[in-house]
């Protein structure tokens, strides 16, 4: 079941049925396409409807932020939980360990992949890295992107965890479904987070839907547009839509 916002889909889900499926489509060698959306992800969509198209098209779309947790609640979701992109990507992890299927990196630079390999592979006895691989930034050519593909189907991964930022990881998700024989999963900053790299916001800024403040006082310059700009249009079209639905509700009851 997913719940409409803003005209994207997000599913009902919970980090234990999230993971189960996750572990299920890799142990079947399904092509499968994970996001973690948040307010920004949202704004991208709404802003752009070919992007909103690729997220439509996902298996699933995790409540990553807490104002999408609260909106499926006001839409009548009792219970929904946040499925925070880099708690699930430990907790597949976890799984994966367990169940020895292999996992790769694909985002960021080589010094973040090698100490997020490190700090996981101490975490998670017996975790199998098959592949890390840190792409140039810029766009790559036909040529690199069919050798990074080959490469990856070549390690044998079953998860690979995408790090390359939105929208730029959901874009290569869509992309490169059906090439990668793999669940793919967007983790957005989860990198630099298990790799020690940036602190994350103290669990009870994350409850209290405060995490944004926390990382834009760490990277104001970066960051400044994408809460100052995305948030508070997030608030206004979402009370919209709404109220929206509520007076639609009204109208077939009375009907």
């Amino acid at each position: 079941m997913k719940v409409p916002i803003l005209g994207t889909n997000v599913s009902c889900t919970d980090y234990q049925s999230s993971t189960a499926r996750i572990i299920r489509w890799a142990e079947m060698g399904e092509s499968r396409v994970v996001c973690a959306a948040n307010v920004h992800v949202i704004m991208e969509a709404h802003d752009h409807s070919e992007f909103q198209q690729m997220l439509n098209s996902a298996d699933m779309v995790t409540s990553d932020g807490m104002p999408l947790v609260w909106t499926m609640r006001l839409k009548g979701i009792n219970g929904q939980e946040r499925v925070y992109g880099p708690d699930l990507m430990l907790a597949v992890l976890a799984a994966a360990s367990e169940q020895a299927i292999s996992v790769g990196f694909l985002g960021s630079t080589e010094e973040v992949l090698r100490k997020l390999a490190e700090n996981m592979t101490a975490r998670f006895p017996g975790l199998q890295i098959g592949v890390k691989i840190s792409p140039p930034f810029r766009t790559l050519t036909s040529e690199e992107d069919d050798q990074i593909t080959q490469q990856i189907n070549a390690s044998g991964v079953r998860i690979l965890f995408v790090g390359l930022g939105c929208p730029k990881q959901e874009r290569w998700m869509a992309e490169h479904k059906e090439r990668v024989n793999a669940v793919l999963i967007g983790v957005g900053a989860a990198y630099d987070f298990h790799a020690g790299m940036v602190r994350q916001a103290p669990h009870w800024m994350q409850q209290l839907g405060l995490e944004w403040l926390f990382r834009l006082i760490q990277e104001p310059r970066r960051l400044w547009r994408r809460y100052l700009w995305n948030n508070p249009r997030f608030v206004v079209l979402i009370l919209g839509e709404l109220i929206r639905e509520r007076l639609i509700l009204k109208c077939h009851k009375r009907g």
